[in-house]
């Protein structure tokens, strides 16, 4: 059998535009029977009558063919008609009307009457736009119906009762190309079970379950922006155990054209799964210390810099100095900031912390009131294998902006830090460890106040755990994790900037601030969710291999978030670590003498040298264990001494 829908796609723009025409011609003789009751009267019909019935309808159809030539209304495709099609047609068929009105007028003011009845003008008008519309979007209907009819659809629940579960519904509905048809609506407050939205069923959460097993759903949509994390972690496990596809919606910002796409859902991704609940900052405060605030922003090309330089825009700086020594991502966040931002108060530096003489430039130059401290290096093997670099920037870089801030009197200088820094066990965590010393120390020295923030890994980051899985599921596997039983913290880049953003507000000198992380993290559980969410399943499609504890990582880090090593603030994400002081004057000197240990680069004698800076750095997994085995058989050895000595003089005393 011929199937009308596909000779549409050969069908001449010429047909379309005579059956326009046609509908036309329809509605004039329409309007004229309406107006007249089914009865025209005979001066209407007359054919020498100037006012005939058979004189006006050529000169209507003459206007609307014209009319739609111009506007090319007939060259749309049917099957795609939209509201704005819609729209055209009323404007084209509304100037229409309007020339057929002011003929009227002409002939009113030569021949004192009209050529056409007003009322027939009007009729004629509402009719041409409800059939050339109504034929349209019937047509559009009908190929729809016939096209999502004949594809196969998969079962999907909507999880959520919003007006976006509404759209979502809709926009599944009326696209051929979607795969899957709506079953039911899942009502995650529970409070509209047993109704009805769109002709289709809403159920409760703790119908989920039952629901999967009765329609065979094979996709949930989540749909809704406001779940409490725990349900949401809940209905996603759910859906994992049945191997239900889990989808999520865009931003609403991200429409295309202010309207939902089938394409734009998206599947959810691990990053969705680990979100908490959004922060609550104290604008007032953060906006009293950067508002027309000129704020320097090291690191600033990498995650946690970029980051907090977007976090600033809504605070409305007076200028943002954005440093940092990679130039393509430097690039990137300009065309990033001046394109999707539309915000010109900023200035790119190139440049390398521990370049005094351009770090002196810009200090001179900008004159900072701010400065946020993100440069660092942070892969812990890479530092571990080459420590004099750990020290040059995280030690000697950090110093140098820290110096040269209480030199130019800036008022705060936050220092973005990491866990890796408690009881480190590698170069890089005891770098950064060196690096909070030395800052804390400068406080009071002048009117800058030193703050340090400390939180770990951070989602999406540059050589982020996830990152990693994604490319490796992507590439068919192995997923590879160090250890079965290494768990860490995680937390959004977003959330970290805000709180690094309000640990500033806060801050009045001195202090390390840590970040509430919640729960560890497993990684292999992790890894094995990721595996899930990709549609993959486990030892069948791809496997997890575990490769061992890499140089200087440690099953388990740290924050000193329990209550006996922090004090609370007013923020119940924010708390003060409780931290050992040092002495300027005695820090600064080991630090010169690290430094010049690093430009050694013998990595041994750096290590060590870092490790007398702080004492609870045990090396793990590393060949620098070798100086801890050594410092203890030393401390030993001093201890044999010491009761050798003890035990001597008793014997003497007893002699005696």
């Amino acid at each position: 059998m011929l199937n009308i829908f596909s000779i549409r796609n050969h069908t001449p723009r010429w047909l379309i535009l005579i059956i326009d025409l046609m509908i036309s011609l329809v509605s004039i003789m329409a309007a004229y029977l309406l107006r007249f009751n089914f009865r025209i009267l005979p001066e209407y019909t007359e054919p020498t009558n100037f006012q005939s019935f058979y004189l006006v309808v050529p000169v209507v159809l003459s206007i609307r063919l014209l009319s739609f030539l111009i506007s090319r209304t007939y060259a749309g495709l049917v099957r795609y008609t939209s509201t704005k099609d819609a729209g055209r047609i009323f404007f084209v068929l509304i100037v229409g009307s309007a020339i057929l009105g002011i003929i009227n007028i002409v002939t009113y003011e030569t021949k004192d009457q009209f050529f056409i009845p007003v009322s027939v003008i009007g009729i004629d008008f509402l009719m041409n736009v409800f059939l050339m519309t109504g034929s349209r979007f019937f047509v559009k209907a009908m190929y729809l119906d016939y096209t999502i009819s004949k594809k196969e659809k998969q079962n999907a629940l909507i999880f959520g009762i919003s007006e976006l579960a509404l759209i979502t519904k809709r926009t599944l509905s009326k696209d051929a190309e979607s795969s899957y048809k709506i079953a039911a609506f899942i009502d995650n407050t529970n409070v509209h079970k047993g109704k009805k939205i769109d002709g289709l069923s809403v159920y409760g959460t703790e119908e989920l379950i039952p629901l999967i097993e009765k329609y065979n759903i094979n996709a949930l949509i989540i749909a809704e922006k406001n779940i409490p994390s725990e349900l949401k972690t809940e209905v996603i496990d759910i859906c994992l155990q049945y191997n239900v596809k889990i989808l999520s919606l865009p931003d609403v910002n991200s429409w295309i054209n202010g309207e939902l796409s089938v394409n734009q859902i998206r599947e959810v991704r691990i990053e969705d799964l680990l979100e908490r609940p959004p922060i609550q900052l104290d604008i007032n405060e953060i906006r009293k210390y950067t508002l027309n605030k000129v704020i320097l922003v090291t690191g600033a090309a990498g995650s946690i810099g970029s980051e907090i330089v977007k976090q600033l825009l809504r605070f409305q700086p007076k200028k943002i100095i954005i440093f940092d020594q990679a130039e393509s991502p430097l690039y990137d966040l300009e065309l990033e900031l001046n394109e999707k931002y539309n915000f010109s108060n900023f200035e790119i530096v190139i440049g390398d912390l521990t370049n005094q003489l351009r770090l002196k430039k810009v200090f001179s130059h900008f004159k900072p009131s701010v400065v946020f401290h993100a440069g660092a290096y942070k892969h812990v093997p890479m530092m571990e294998n080459n420590p004099a670099e750990a020290v040059r920037t995280n030690v000697y870089g950090t110093k140098s902006v820290a110096d040269l801030s209480l030199e130019y009197g800036v008022n705060k200088f936050v220092m973005v830090s990491t866990d890796k820094a408690v009881n480190p066990t590698n170069v890089m965590g005891a770098s950064k460890r060196i690096a909070e010393i030395y800052t804390q120390s400068l406080n009071g020295l002048g009117k800058t106040k030193f703050i340090t923030t400390r939180f770990g890994n951070v989602l999406g980051s540059n050589g982020s755990v996830i990152n990693r899985f994604r490319q490796q599921i992507q590439k068919g596997g192995p997923v590879t994790v160090t250890h079965p039983e290494i768990t860490r913290y995680f937390m959004t880049i977003p959330e970290a900037c805000q709180l690094v953003l309000e640990a500033g507000a806060m801050g009045k000198g001195g202090e390390i601030f840590i970040f509430d992380m919640g729960k560890s993290v497993k990684i292999v559980n992790l890894a094995k969710k990721m595996i899930q969410l990709s549609g993959l399943q486990l030892g069948k499609d791809i496997q997890i291999s575990f490769t061992g504890l890499r140089p200087g990582e440690k099953l388990y880090e740290e924050l000193l978030n329990d209550k006996e090593n922090t004090l609370p603030t007013h923020h119940p994400k924010i708390m003060i670590g409780k931290v050992k002081k040092y002495d300027l004057s005695v820090i600064e000197n080991e630090i010169s003498e690290l430094i010049i240990a690093g430009h050694t680069q013998d990595n041994f004698a750096i290590v060590k040298k870092m490790k007398k800076i702080v004492p609870e750095f045990l090396s793990h997994n590393s060949i620098y264990e070798e100086i801890d085995i050594a410092k203890k058989a030393a401390q030993k050895g001093e201890q044999k001494g010491e009761q050798s000595q003890k035990t001597i003089k008793e014997a003497q005393k007893l002699k005696d």
